[in-house]
């Protein structure tokens, strides 16, 4: 293809991904896709979607040939690549200089390459090209609204066609993106990362929004939930459930990033935990009912004092581990520290299992396939809150011999019993999803009659 450089000026968007900018420049130049990327040596093929189809949040490496190319196609200087494309400069060791420097390129993921990728606002596109055209760009998840447009941005990485949700009849998730810089403030006078305080608060607020499939009280969510899907959710909900969940726990998510910079907050957490004379966490639990009361949801705070296994929890925990000390070396957590299985899942993955389970077809084959959301939630939740249980019981030996059996033993026992509901539970899924009785029983270690006796119980009960 002969090339006339800077023909056609193509300017980088910040924050861009280097195949989103050789995506336009096929536009402006009105060539298809394999015309223009036959200028670069290809090291491998572009990613795509288990069930075919390109992905948008492929990326481009380049090597110092394949960049000078670039930067002539668009007719910029590469000083201003560098400055506006992320994954410039980036290597990989397929991209050697290349023989009579050839220009050479490999194709990645663009979350593995700088970060979480989405697709860009179509209307600021126009504004600053000319063109509605689609761009993705790196953007930290905290800075999905579009303000002007009043615009979420959703994961360019999934494997579904939306690229943006409308939010005017949401205002209140444009207004938490607002508020947001103010926390990320507070976050960097306090000395932490604000991309830290943002993670954590996410994944509570995440596993609240699993939860909510049991709130009765709860009306924001679906509220939320329905207008951003058009109206109606209830054609698709568990889909629309996955894909809309971001936008519509932002508000709350932010408020939670704001409670947890709150000193009073960790004073109050210190407080609540009993001080130097630890106690269980009761329902009325002075620290869950203000959190509650921080997201709008004064009737909140029993049901989070009632989940004992989640990220509130780990934070909590290291603020009173840290306020009480006396432990062994490194024994003060970090409380921003969040736990690879506390990390929500994200769309492209929750997506994945949801189309694996669609083509199951109720088989029995997979257990989320057979096992309904609210139970696999309830056998999670048990096990979280056992687990909860016995961290509470690191460093207590120490004091007297009433103190710390008494401690010991509530814990213990309290772990016991979630241990052996969770059992009971998943016993009852496993043969409502037809698993033999006796294999359960053997798994179980219960005798096969007692365990029938036990299930037929449960079900008259319920």
């Amino acid at each position: 293809m002969t090339h006339h450089p800077g023909l056609l000026r193509t300017a980088p968007l910040q924050g861009e991904t280097t195949s989103s900018l050789i995506c336009r420049i096929e536009g402006r130049y009105g060539l298809e896709a394999k015309a223009l990327r036959s200028c670069w040596q290809w090291r491998n093929y572009p990613p795509g979607h288990d069930g075919g189809g390109a992905r948008a949040d492929a990326e481009v490496l380049l090597n110092a040939a394949g960049r000078q190319l670039l930067a002539g196609l668009c007719g910029v200087t590469e000083d201003v690549l560098a400055r506006a494309l992320p994954s410039w400069g980036q290597e990989d060791a397929k991209l050697s200089s290349g023989k009579n420097g050839v220009p050479a390129a490999a194709w990645r993921t663009g979350g593995a390459v700088a970060g979480p990728v989405a697709f860009g606002c179509r209307l600021c596109t126009a504004r600053r090209t000319g063109t509605a055209v689609r761009v993705v760009r790196y953007t930290p998840r905290w800075q999905r609204v579009c303000v002007r447009h009043r615009r979420w941005l959703l994961d360019a990485d999934a494997d579904q066609p939306l690229e943006h949700f409308d939010l005017r009849g949401v205002p209140e998730v444009t207004a938490a993106q607002r508020r947001w810089a103010g926390v990320a403030r507070r976050a960097v006078r306090a000395g932490v990362e604000p991309e830290r305080v943002f993670a954590l608060a996410h994944a509570v607020v995440a596993r609240w929004w699993e939860q909510a499939l049991t709130w009765e009280r709860e009306t924001m969510w679906p509220r939320r939930l329905h207008q951003v899907a058009g109206g109606d959710a209830g054609a698709d909900l568990e889909r629309w459930r996955i894909v809309g969940r971001d936008p519509v726990v932002f508000p709350e998510v932010v408020a939670v990033a704001d409670a947890l910079l709150d000193p009073a907050m960790a004073q109050l957490a210190w407080r609540a935990s009993g001080g130097r004379r630890p106690r269980v966490r009761g329902g009325d639990d002075p620290f869950c009912h203000r959190m509650g009361e921080r997201v709008d949801r004064d009737w909140l705070g029993p049901l989070i004092a009632a989940d004992y296994g989640g990220p509130l929890s780990g934070w909590r925990g290291a603020i009173v581990r840290a306020c009480r000390g006396g432990g062994p070396p490194g024994w003060r957590d970090d409380p921003w520290h969040l736990k690879r299985e506390q990390q929500p899942a994200p769309m492209a993955g929750q997506l994945r299992v949801l189309a694996a389970e669609a083509q199951a077809g109720g088989s029995g084959t997979r257990w989320r396939a057979t096992v309904s959301a609210e139970r696999r939630f309830h056998i999670t939740q048990l096990l979280d809150e056992a687990r909860e249980e016995l961290a509470q019981l690191r460093g207590v030996q120490s004091g007297t011999t009433a103190e710390v059996a008494r401690t010991l033993l509530e814990h213990l026992s309290q772990s016991v019993d979630l241990i052996d509901r969770a059992v009971l539970h998943t016993a009852a899924a496993a043969v409502a999803a037809g698993v033999a009785l006796e294999e359960v029983a053997q798994w179980s270690r219960l005798p096969a009659e007692e365990l029938s006796q036990i299930l037929a119980a449960g079900r008259s009960k319920d």
